[in-house]
């Protein structure tokens, strides 16, 4: 069980480490023959829906034998196909009955469930004490296996929440994309991250909370700054104890709990208290907190006096998927709304079920999100699944959570609000998807791919005259960036400025990794020659089965003379065919692919950039006489780039430990000349 907890992903990033095992034998049934259990091709694509009907009922048959010796205890369960892929993670409240369910002759089966049936080569299992157990591995399995049959909660934004760090000496703010169990308070979240920077720059300010890092704040020999300019109280250098910083930190905590009247009425007896003395000064800049507060209470809608947090929930469903609308209330205000789409290929093998597709998604929305006091919900899950996701919600907040599908009298009107907004974003996003995946089926049509190109991935290579030379992985899932799945590479095997080289050995190492899902096909940052590579990469590893094309530019003036181009052309060259294929500009096909590849060019010079600037900077400060190791160490935590320290002051490169006024003067001069 602990394997599963490895980051089979990680092994892609630059420096390689050995491939990672997926190995549940102490804990899993082997559903195959004797002589399925002999290592499996991965590279050959064999799926239960090319065998004929007799060996797809005799591999049903073996499947429901082992049924019969599973355990009746609570789990969850892993299905695979013949590449040993999870294609599907369940729960179960009894396993052997939930599991054998899948392999019955059962006419009534939703079709998307026979689907993934088909293509079940064999299973594990996982035993957990109870259901409720269950129900929080299930979500973390999925989470990181993200298996083809389970609802996806794909969600690029990463709304952020206002993370206040209770368990330093010291507490600051952050902008936090999740909710952990720390010593942390967590308020949120918000829909526009804009917002979240300036309510906590106003935190910072007014209550006079430090903004810098732990590095540079332990770091420090005198006050920066920030100090100077009166907007913080110094604790780097001991200037107040933490007692006193903590009451600074208590009344933010009470604005962002909804108590700002309060904290609006305290400061108005400060000003004016300070005016009395005749420190009108002092007296202005809260004078200017005061408006700074007042202006974001009337950006926030009262709808409660109520002091609890309130998620409530609506959904459009139609025959091309779901919209869930969630819209968020804390301490009585409305901070945000934000919808989750699903189509129909992202919706999981539970589709079918309204209540077990609702409770999955609920399962991993709130493994990801602050669980709220009250939970209004569109549905009505029944007794016996609302009393069991109620525990689940329980035990990862440690609070009572209500859970209703009946709202109160005061939330029907945000109800009615988040149905209508869920239905106008739902004709959004249903239009955009088709839009997509009207430019995918011409990508396939235009290239003869033999699947719908559901996952495409773009590689390109950067360097400098052949020096820190990378390469760049971006993957593209229903036509959208999937940035979990972009990978960066260290060349290792090319020496000087090699592309053909380089690119080789970039795919060499991606289908080294067999646990990741094939794409429908390969696009390369390049013409003829980086596709030669690619093709030839492929055919080393046994890939030569992937669709592959190279994109390059292609000069539009007659002569190919002249400096200046007055245009250009995409142009895409395919394996063995002599001309290149050409795509209208205004289709989204074209769109589709130059995103793509103009975002895997990104990528790459992005991680070269900062390789370039590591190493140069490595460079410099290793031709300035007096700057040994330890000194370097204690300089390159402080000022980690280049760019820090041409930021930085005198006074700051005099503030960092084993740095001297000598030195501090050399580094300030090389950086600032």
């Amino acid at each position: 069980m602990d394997n599963l907890n490895d980051d089979l992903n990680s092994d892609l990033d630059d420096d390689s480490k050995e491939d990672s095992k997926n190995d549940l034998s102490e804990i899993s049934v082997e559903a195959s023959s004797k002589d399925s259990k002999k290592k499996l091709k991965p590279l050959k694509k064999t799926t239960l829906s090319v065998l004929s009907t007799e060996q797809a009922q005799k591999k049903l048959s073996e499947l429901r034998d082992i049924t019969s010796n599973l355990t009746k205890e609570p789990g969850v369960y892993l299905m695979k196909n013949a590449a040993d892929l999870i294609i599907y993670v369940g729960k179960a409240k009894n396993l052997r009955n939930r599991v054998k369910s899948y392999f019955l002759s059962n006419k009534d089966m939703p079709g998307r469930v026979k689907h993934m049936v088909r293509q079940v080569d064999r299973f594990d299992y996982i035993v957990t004490q109870t259901e409720v157990e269950a129900f929080l591995l299930e979500a973390s399995l999925i989470k990181k296996h993200r298996p083809k049959y389970n609802i996806r909660l794909k969600d690029d934004k990463a709304y952020p929440y206002i993370k206040c760090s209770l368990g330093e000496a010291f507490p600051r703010f952050y902008i936090a994309r999740r909710v952990k169990a720390d010593k942390s308070y967590y308020y949120g979240p918000y829909t526009n991250s804009l917002a979240v920077r300036i309510t906590m720059q106003f935190l910072n300010q007014t209550f006079l909370v430090r903004d810098c890092s732990n590095g540079f704040m332990k770091t420090r020999k005198r006050p920066c700054l920030t100090y100077d300019m009166g907007r913080c109280t110094a604790p780097c250098v001991g200037l107040i104890d933490q007692a006193k910083y903590g009451k600074g930190i208590k009344k933010s905590l009470a604005f962002l709990e909804g108590q700002q009247e309060k904290t609006v009425k305290d400061l108005e007896k400060q000003m004016l208290t300070f005016a009395k003395n005749e420190n009108f000064e002092v007296a202005a800049k809260i004078r200017d907190q005061i408006k700074s507060i007042q202006s974001i209470l009337e950006k926030q809608t009262v709808v409660s006096t109520d002091q609890i947090d309130i998620d409530l929930m609506a959904h459009f469903t139609e025959e091309s998927g779901s919209l869930v609308e969630i819209i968020s209330v804390r301490k009585g205000r409305v901070i945000g709304s934000r919808p989750y789409f699903f189509n129909k290929n992202n919706m999981g093998a539970e589709y079918d079920d309204e209540r077990h597709w609702f409770v999955s998604f609920l399962n991993h929305y709130y493994d990801d999100n602050y669980v709220p006091d009250r939970i209004v919900i569109p549905i009505d899950l029944g007794r016996e699944l609302l009393t069991l996701f109620l525990k689940v919600l329980e035990s990862r907040s440690n609070k009572k959570v209500s859970l209703d599908h009946v709202p109160h009298e005061k939330e029907k009107s945000l109800i009615l609000m988040a149905e209508k907004n869920a239905k106008i974003h739902f004709e959004k996003q249903a239009l955009m998807t088709a839009k997509k995946d009207e430019g995918l089926k011409l990508i396939q049509e235009k290239f003869k791919l033999p699947e719908f190109p559901r996952r495409i991935e773009c590689y390109d290579i950067s360097n400098f005259q052949g020096y820190e030379s990378v390469g760049s992985q971006v993957v593209y899932f229903d036509g959208q960036p999937s940035k979990e799945d972009y990978r960066k590479y260290k060349i290792k095997t090319v020496q000087g400025p090699n592309d053909f080289e380089s690119m080789k050995e970039v795919l060499s190492r991606r289908f080294a990794h067999k646990e990741l899902p094939d794409p429908q096909l390969i696009v390369v940052d390049g013409g003829k020659g980086q596709l030669k590579m690619a093709c030839e990469a492929l055919a080393d590893v046994g890939r030569s089965d992937i669709p592959v094309v190279g994109i390059a530019k292609s000069r539009t003036e007659s002569s190919f003379e002249k400096a200046d181009v007055a245009a250009t052309q995409e142009r895409f060259y395919l394996p063995g065919r002599q001309n290149p294929v050409v795509f209208r500009e205004n289709t989204e096909a074209f769109r589709i692919l130059v995103s793509l590849r103009d975002e895997a060019h990104r990528f790459a010079i992005e991680f070269h950039r900062k390789l370039r600037d590591q190493s140069s900077l490595a460079s410099i400060l290793d031709h300035i006489p007096g700057l040994g190791p330890k000194k370097r160490e204690e300089l390159d935590k402080v000022f980690p780039t280049t760019e820090h320290l041409k930021n930085a002051s005198l006074a700051d490169l005099l503030s960092t430990p084993s740095i001297d006024k000598k030195l501090a003067e050399v580094l300030f001069r090389i950086f600032n000349p």
